[in-house]
């Protein structure tokens, strides 16, 4: 079941080059969907118009399997989100800022406390949001996304300003949402590694077109042309001879020589057989398979 689908969705700026093209996400319900893509890639232009915040030029939005252009309002009440950097008054403090969307919301004034224990600010709820940091406005702005227990939560970049246990903090936040609140989250990121961590779904876009949507696990399976594994030696050259007379391809590489993936004891059989042959092995290893490798793999084969 689709939590969010779109279909032929386009969109152009002015009179310029098209910035999306035919994009059709499916975001399974319940699920942790990672958005994926360079800058400029087109994925903040994409979320906006799943909100409402541009106009549609072309295609279908539905959300909750009802039509965003039929049914705006009441779907998006029972969506959360935090697209590029939180809308706060600074004059105000956190819990001031929280409590006009408490009101418009029309949830309960205790859902204030709950949101900012929830991301780390409940000491900080009288400071005022202009003496925040950038970290600290992006938590606040996740709180407020939060505060009326949306159905979906949409979220750009969302640890932007975060430092290493903040990150942490976050995926733990997004991770807890979904699975005990059964929240679907949508979240674009260019922190790779740290997105592998989170998700359960994904979807890559470059230059405007969708290259990949499936599951983690998919999209390692369908790209097994990432992993390799890297060797250096005290001479290459000498040791690309001997791969070849052993059957085993290999190519030269920026940083050494590159070997096809191959399970860790033939790995192991390589290194002994090289250095019985008197060459030196300065470093052996499984390279990629990782989401940055797999990413990077894909988008550099369509960049032509």
């Amino acid at each position: 079941m689709l939590c969010l689908e779109t279909t032929d969705l386009c969109h152009r700026y002015s009179a310029g080059e098209a910035v999306l093209h035919d994009i059709a996400l499916a975001v399974p319900h319940a699920s942790i969907y990672g958005f994926l893509g360079p800058n400029g890639a087109g994925k903040t232009t994409t979320l906006r118009l799943l909100l409402g915040l541009i106009r549609k030029q072309r295609g279908t939005i539905s959300i909750f399997g009802r039509h965003l252009d039929e049914h705006r309002v009441e779907i998006l009440r029972q969506v959360g989100s935090l697209i590029e950097t939180p809308s706060l008054y600074e004059h105000l403090t956190a819990a001031e800022n929280l409590a006009l969307l408490q009101r418009i919301h029309r949830v309960p004034a205790a859902r204030i406390a709950e949101v900012l224990e929830r991301v780390g600010l409940a000491a900080t709820r009288d400071k005022r949001a202009g003496q925040f940091s950038l970290g600290m406005k992006q938590r606040l702005g996740i709180a407020a996304a939060m505060l009326h227990r949306p159905a979906l939560l949409i979220l750009d970049e969302p640890t932007n300003g975060l430092d290493p246990n903040g990150i942490i903090e976050m995926r733990d936040l997004l991770i807890a949402l979904n699975r005990e609140e059964g929240t679907t989250v949508l979240v674009s990121s260019h922190l790779l590694a740290e997105v592998e961590r989170l998700v359960s779904h994904v979807g890559i876009v470059h230059r405007g077109r969708l290259l990949f949507q499936g599951t983690l696990d998919a999209l390692r399976r369908e790209s097994q042309s990432a992993a390799h594994v890297s060797l250096h030696t005290a001479d290459d050259g000498h040791a690309l001879r001997l791969l070849a007379d052993a059957g085993v391809p290999a190519r030269c590489g920026s940083a050494g020589l590159v070997l096809p993936a191959m399970p860790p004891p033939h790995i192991a059989a390589i290194n002994r057989r090289l250095v019985e042959q008197g060459v030196e092995v300065y470093a052996i290893g499984a390279q990629g398979g990782d989401l940055e490798s797999i990413f990077m793999n894909l988008i550099g084969s369509r960049a032509a």
